[in-house]
């Protein structure tokens, strides 16, 4: 009886050797349990023999174990192809002009800032605040007749005006009531990048954003 206590004692620590040793490869892994099996069979007590559902129980462990390792490298390896894919995607992006919520406004070389807004609805009045860093407004404009959806414009800073740390805010309305309006930005993508497995877009606007937060490709 003495004999199976130890026999048993030799198989757990078998078992935990087998499944403990992270760094150790499944085919080692498995190789080593299975001699160590073959050894304790060997060398058991004939008259109190180990039973199947013991045998059984210890190689369900291995295999665990094993298909673990498995389901961990197969993941790694899902998670390499899924950034290459990424990658891939977001490379043929580059030089393609991007539109995504942002109320900020980039003077480009030619003295004009491009930017837009999305309404909710119909409105018949939009009116457009362009801010400066400390947030004092420094120019107004207005516009007439806008369509729900997605709207453009182009605004020239008067003469002498800074450029540095400019926004914008839209308030819309029809017949006195408010309709949402969000800000959005535009610029041309210059290059990609990735971040913890997320995209990521280099914009030549001086921005990077997600590629998540993009609400069309132009």
């Amino acid at each position: 009886m003495s004999t199976a206590v130890t026999n048993n004692t030799a198989a757990n620590s078998a078992t935990s050797a087998a499944t403990g040793n992270k760094s150790t490869s499944n085919a080692d892994a498995q190789d080593r349990f299975l001699k160590l099996l073959v050894t304790q069979m060997q060398n058991q007590d004939p008259l109190n023999p180990m039973d199947n559902a013991q045998v059984t129980s210890q190689m369900a462990q291995i295999n665990t174990v094993t298909g673990i390792e498995k389901l961990n490298t197969t993941m790694a390896g899902m998670s390499t192809s899924m950034a290459s894919m990424q990658m891939l995607q977001g490379s043929s992006l580059v030089g393609h002009g991007v539109l995504y919520e942002g109320n900020q406004l980039f003077v480009n070389s030619e003295g004009k800032a491009a930017a837009g807004y999305e309404l909710a609805a119909a409105a018949s009045t939009v009116r457009i605040d362009v801010v400066n860093s400390s947030g004092t407004v420094i120019d107004s404009f207005t516009e007439t007749g806008k369509a729900a959806g997605r709207q453009g414009f182009e605004w020239t800073p008067p003469a002498g005006t800074s450029t540095s740390g400019l926004k914008f805010q839209v308030t819309a309305t029809t017949n006195g009531k408010a309709v949402t309006a969000t800000p959005m930005m535009g610029s041309a993508v210059s290059a990609v990048n990735t971040n913890n497995g997320a995209l990521n877009l280099e914009l030549a606007n001086g921005s990077t954003i997600p590629y998540s937060q993009v609400k069309a490709v132009s």
